[in-house]
């Protein structure tokens, strides 16, 4: 074999050896986007049936409130305690499913709950007094806050003149 031979060949294997480079690493990246997209759909259903199951407690938050008043209004104890069964029984369904109710206590949080009264009382100004509705929840999702009653303090004046 001739010098020019061997030098085109020595030429031919290193353009090969780069192409072979080129496409391999072009197969790698590929396969890395591939992973990437792979597991973006997964999360983007994973978030989708979220949403979707936390349309449909949303919607039954009416009902449930409802049965919180059909209980506290029944006199009647054999009646009560079945109503109280099946209340027990759906709130159970919904938590397994990833509903909580907001924490309603202590200090106003503008995130978790909705001032629908501001009133006069010996608690710290913000102190949350008197829940009117429950909030809640969905698997982190905020469903609806917490209507409360919070505190103010009261008028010094008025305890002057009294």
């Amino acid at each position: 074999m001739s010098e020019e031979n061997k030098d085109t060949n020595n030429k031919q294997e290193k353009q090969n050896d780069k192409v072979l480079e080129e496409l391999s690493d072009r197969h790698l990246r590929l396969a890395a986007e591939f992973d990437n997209y792979k597991k973006r759909t997964t999360k983007d259903v994973e978030n989708s049936r979220k949403s979707g199951k936390a349309e449909l407690v949303s919607k039954l938050l009416p009902v449930l409130d409802e049965f919180e008043i059909a209980i506290s209004s029944i006199e009647n104890t054999n009646s009560k305690k079945g109503i109280e069964l099946i209340f027990s029984n759906f709130v159970t369904a919904l938590r397994n499913e990833g509903l909580s109710e907001i924490n309603a206590e202590g200090i106003y949080d503008p995130y978790k709950h909705e001032i629908i009264m501001v009133a006069e009382s010996k608690e710290a100004e913000g102190t949350i007094i008197e829940t009117v509705r429950k909030g809640y929840m969905f698997n982190g999702i905020m469903l609806r806050p917490a209507s409360v009653i919070i505190s103010k303090p009261k008028n010094p004046e008025e305890k002057e003149s009294k």
